[in-house]
């Protein structure tokens, strides 16, 4: 019997060890000074609670850099995303209702060794004119494609083709940051998926049917455009969460981490509601990891 314990306390012994290391090699490492920086879909507008430094941004005390920054227990937090964003809004100051966001890279300092940047869906109103037009084009041809035809010209995808400039600001926003926190981890993230993969849900998400693989294509697209300015930069990791997002998107029913086209007391139409930036947050919190 003296044998056995002595036996099973080494096995225990052993195995606590063995647990001990999984999770320090697991666990990100530590963080003092995290800055968060983005538009809506970092912002999370209408999701509860929202704060009023300026109310215009639409900026959730629950969005994923808030439930982040719980989860790594940074010391120092500091969120200035905003709704309506472009990569214009990280130099200068951005106006909205009631009041005005300054410039979000002000927010960065020498000692800041964090940052998330979700940015790049609003630049040359790609996000806003998708929203905008698609949905009024559906009755004209609702198992077509009304959408994506509307935006070609001469052969040429004029949506996509905005997205090369885009990366190109995405870089250079990524160098600004570089150089007012030069030993910052720099996280550039991505969009989740939108629209399902197969499938339609027009009285969620009102394009046409043909439409909603172009609509995924355009997104894909943005995020090759964020993902080719982190490789271009190389001090920089690309998030991926349109990935990891499958079966999450605006048809999913309950399992949605997006909106649809109505207006929610606790999600703005086309943008992550609560479940969708917990499911960023954890996503993020991953690539540190």
């Amino acid at each position: 019997m003296r044998a056995r314990r002595s036996l099973v306390i080494a096995v225990l012994a052993v195995c606590t060890v063995l647990v001990s290391a999984f999770s320090a090699s697991a666990a990100p490492q530590r963080y003092e000074r995290y800055v968060a920086l983005g538009d809506s879909y970092t912002a999370g507008p209408l999701i509860p609670l929202q704060r009023i430094d300026p109310v215009g941004c639409l900026r959730s005390t629950s969005n994923y850099p808030a439930q982040l920054a719980l989860r790594l227990l940074a010391p120092s937090f500091t969120d200035v995303s905003c709704s309506g964003a472009d990569t214009g809004d990280m130099t200068a100051p951005q106006s909205v209702p009631l009041g005005t966001n300054p410039p979000q890279l002000n927010a960065l300092r020498p000692d800041t060794d964090l940052v998330t940047l979700g940015i790049g869906g609003n630049d040359y109103s790609v996000f806003g004119t998708l929203i905008g037009t698609c949905p009024g084009l559906r009755a004209s041809d609702p198992t077509g494609n009304p959408c994506q035809r509307h935006f070609t010209v001469d052969g040429v995808d004029t949506i996509k083709a905005q997205l090369t400039q885009t990366q190109a600001n995405i870089t250079n926003v990524l160098a600004a940051i570089h150089q007012r926190s030069p030993q910052a981890k720099v996280l550039a993230v991505g969009y989740p998926r939108i629209a399902p993969p197969t499938g339609t849900c027009p009285n969620i998400l009102p394009f046409a049917d043909g439409d909603y693989a172009w609509l995924t294509s355009v997104e894909e697209a943005l995020n090759d455009a964020i993902s080719g300015a982190a490789s271009t930069d190389g001090d920089t990791s690309y998030v991926d969460t349109f990935t990891p997002s499958l079966g999450h998107d605006a048809c999913a029913g309950a399992a949605a981490w997006i909106n649809g086209k109505d207006i929610q007391l606790t999600a703005a139409p086309y943008h992550p509601n609560f479940n969708g930036e917990s499911g960023l947050a954890k996503i993020v919190y991953a690539a540190l990891g």
